[in-house]
Parts: structure tokens; sequence; C-alpha cells
């Protein structure tokens, strides 16, 4: 590496720059005074003339990049066979290499068009742009996916990601639903790098953007495999299920690639490695209760108003326990598995009963995860006294529930947040303190309690495949093990 790094990394660099802003003027001059109605008309000649150049000249940036070759199997359908491709596994931005072999449509964030250079050539692959100023984004994003894959093949392919996020290809994660809402035939590609050493794997931990890039560089040779596998065509009951569609095709591309599925999403990834004050341990099992809320059909874009709807109303009830019933009337969901599930979360004492307020700091975990002194502060509203003081023994129950364990030690922290050793403490006092000790969890909690009692390693959430606490596909398939309860 440090040879390379002094011969071949400067020279690779500058030759992948180049072959760059030597693609910009031809996309530049194409993508001008394109509007819909000429981008659904088949392409015209000169158009077509500079597809060619355009491919030939990233095909010449891979090269420079020490993609010598690249291995390519199955046939690509043709738009009117498949409107949308799907991709997986996204590890990297080394996945582009797909995007720029076929210039099919991708999904962008609309900052990406701002960029220099590279924002000229995403325009001109006609992208559907996501902006995360428009609270309707989400919408209007799965609406334009819709209109273009049942255009008949007027629009150029789709090519989706459905994880959402890089991984690192040891597993698929849950596949987002947007790519096959509309109900079309989709033509799944695996993507494969059997390089003996990966400096591709670009995730959550590890090597960071440029190390990624300077290692690739740094390598004589670096292998890639792109797949076509066959045209899927939904089932009349995947067209009515978007879910079951994607879990389906997903299943497909998981044995292709040899590899185990796992139900765990891009949310819970953000969830465990959330940076608030409260980290959260590895046998936290508050990724089975997010699991449980998307399961009862509850939206990430929603969730706040109705964390507020759900707080207002325990606050108004004149008891904390409830049972299976009243919890039901409470959520306004009927008895299912999974509110039976859900409910045995909480049922520390399994006699039928659980406590409301448990619920609402654990759901405002799910939707605030990095935001921690705002799930306190709601905690605080819920289990304070009259005169807006909580105990010892409330601070452990709120606590326990906002790290999803099943006990905890706070008297370290109650006493020193406790200055004048009234007994209780106000919000007030429990802020006033975080501000002064903002690592307040380290210091009195995980050193003391998690380290020692429940012999967790807490410096570090690494997990056995990198993504996440509990993400392994060992741990994670089987489905016949029982539900952790939280104080089990």
């Amino acid at each position: 590496i440090a040879f390379m790094t002094l011969t071949l990394f400067p020279i690779r660099l500058f030759f992948a720059a180049f072959m760059m802003l030597l693609a910009w003027p031809f996309a530049f001059i194409a993508s001008m005074g394109s509007d819909e109605q000429e981008l659904e008309k088949p392409l015209s000649w000169w158009r077509k003339i500079v597809d060619i150049l355009l491919k030939a000249i990233m095909r010449m940036m891979w090269l420079a990049g020490g993609f010598h070759w690249i291995n390519v199997k199955g046939r690509r359908a043709l738009p009117a066979e498949a409107a949308i491709l799907t991709v997986a596994p996204h590890s990297s931005y080394f996945d582009a290499i797909p995007v720029t072999m076929t210039f099919a449509s991708i999904v962008m964030k609309a900052e990406s068009k701002d960029i220099p250079v590279w924002g000229t050539l995403i325009k001109y692959i006609r992208p559907v742009f996501v902006s995360r100023s428009d609270q309707d984004s989400r919408r209007k994003t799965v609406e334009e996916i819709k209109r273009r894959a049942q255009s008949d093949g007027k629009w150029p392919q789709i090519m989706i990601f459905p994880e959402g996020t890089c991984t690192n290809r040891s597993c698929l994660i849950t596949f987002k639903p947007g790519a096959f809402i509309p109900g079309v035939p989709v033509q799944p590609v695996v993507l494969r790098y059997p390089n003996k050493l990966d400096t591709i794997t670009w995730t959550w931990q590890g090597p960071g953007a440029f190390e990624i890039l300077w290692l690739t560089l740094c390598q004589f040779h670096n292998s890639v495999e792109i797949e076509f596998l066959p045209v899927y065509t939904p089932s009349e009951e995947e067209r009515k299920n978007p879910v079951l569609y994607a879990n389906n095709v997903r299943r497909v591309m998981a044995e292709a690639l040899g590899v185990s599925v796992t139900d765990y999403t891009f949310e819970d990834c953000q969830l465990a490695l959330a940076e608030g004050q409260l980290r959260l341990p590895s046998d936290t099992c508050l990724l089975e209760f997010a699991k449980l809320v998307r399961s009862l059909g509850l939206k990430p874009e929603t969730l706040e108003d109705d964390l507020d709807k759900y707080a207002a109303s325990v606050m108004k009830m004149k008891k904390e326990k409830v049972n299976l019933k009243e919890f039901s009337a409470y959520l306004e969901f009927p008895v299912s598995q999974t509110l039976e599930s859900m409910f045995a979360l909480f049922d520390e004492k399994e006699d039928g009963v659980i406590d409301i307020r448990e619920f609402v700091i654990a759901l405002s975990v799910v939707c605030k995860p990095s935001k921690t002194l705002e799930t306190i502060q709601l905690a605080f509203q819920l289990y304070q006294s009259d005169g807006g003081t909580v105990t010892e023994e409330d601070l452990a129950c709120i606590l326990k529930t906002a790290m999803g364990v099943s006990q905890i030690d706070v008297t370290h922290l109650f006493r020193a947040v406790d200055e004048e050793e009234k007994g209780k403490i106000t919000y007030d006092d429990f802020y006033t303190f975080a501000v002064l000790h903002p690592h307040f969890a380290e210091e009195y909690l995980y050193a003391d309690q998690m380290g020692a009692e429940s012999g967790l390693e807490t410096s570090s959430l690494s997990a056995p495949n990198g993504i996440c606490t509990d993400f392994s596909p060992d741990s994670s398939g089987d489905r016949r093990k029982p539900l952790q309860k939280k104080l089990n």
C-alpha cells in the first residue's frame, strides 16, 4: 500500500478525475432544455451518440480505478419487460458501476444535483429526486416511481437499491417497499465483489469514504460481478401487498447470493447507533419493539404525531396499569398477535397488566433515538407527582424503559442529581446536571452497571457483521425463539 500510494494511486486518481471532467460537457449539453415530454420520447440519434460516449468515458474511469473488467452474468431486461431494476446488496459508492453501465434512472437526494460536475452527470440520467425539506416527499417519490414504471417503457428503467442503506453484504436487510408499490415486474440484480482484500465496503463503522477510495485505488486489480436474474413477475396477491412482494424478491436475491436475510431495517440501525446520551446496550429489547411498532402499521413519518397523541392520552388517564383489552382500545388497534407480542414485552410480572407509561417512553426513543433529554422530559411529565418531582424508583423505571433493559441501578446518578438530598428531583434538576455532565450515562450508569452486572461491552456497539447490534443472520433468523421480556 505504501508503494502504491507513491506510484499508482496519484496516477489513477488523476485519470479518474479527468474522465469525470471529460464527461461533464457532454452531459451538460445533452441535458440542456430537456422537458418531461421530450424525455418520454425515444432517444434522438444525437442523444444515442452521447449515451455511447458517456458510457465509454465512465468505463474508462472505472478502468483507471482498477476495475479492468466487469463480469456481467445474465441478460438485462428491456424497459417494457421490467421497468424497475432492484439491486442488492448495497455496500459502497462503487455500486455506481451498474448505474454508469446502464444509465438507468435512480432515486437521489435533491441536494445531489447541486454538486459540481457530479450533479450534472446525475441530472443527465433523469433521476427521481427526493427532497428532505418537503414533508410530503416520500409520497411524491412513490407516485413518481409508479408513474414512470407504468409508462410502458417510455421512461428509462429505474434502478433502486431497496435496502436503503449500505451494509457489509453478510445478509440482506429488509427491503423498502417503494420499488414494489407499482406492482409491475422487476428484474433483480445482485452485486458481488470477490476480492481477496475487501476495500470496497463502506458502512456505519470502519474506513471512511476517502480511505475506501485510497485503499481501492492502491489495489492493482478490483473484481466486480453483476448478475441480472430472471424478471420477477408479481402474483395478484403480491401486487396488492408490496411488503410481501419485496420479501419474496429479497428471498430470491438472497438465494442467488448465498446469504441469509434479516428483518432489521435502516431505521433499526439509526436506533441502535443513535448518538444520544443514552446509548442502547446490546441486549436491549427496543429493536424488537421497533419491529412490532412497524408491524402495527405505525409509519415513521407520522410517528411523532402519534407519540404526542398517546402521551396526551396517558396524562388524562386515571390509572397507569392497563390490560390487553384496554391497551388495544388505547392504541385504537384490534387485538392481534403483533399487539399481544408488544404487550408481552412490557408485561414484566406476567400478571396480565402493563404500565402504559413505559410504552410511551419506549415509543419516544424509537421516534427520537438521539434526543435523549426530550424523552426524559416527557417521562418526567408522566411520572412526576403534584410537585413536579420524581423519586429514585421512578427514575429507575424511566431509564430502564428508555434503554430497554431488565434492571438498572440509578443510585449513584440520582444522588449526584439530588445534591440537597431531598429524595426527589425535578426535570430542571436533571437537565442542569445533564448540561454540566453530558456523558452522565457513561459516568454513572454504564461504568458501574452495564459492564459489571450484565457483562456487556459498552465501549462499542460493534456487531458480528459490522452493521449494528444483533444484526447477524444467526441471531436474527430464528423466528421460533420467544420474545424477550423487558424484565427477563
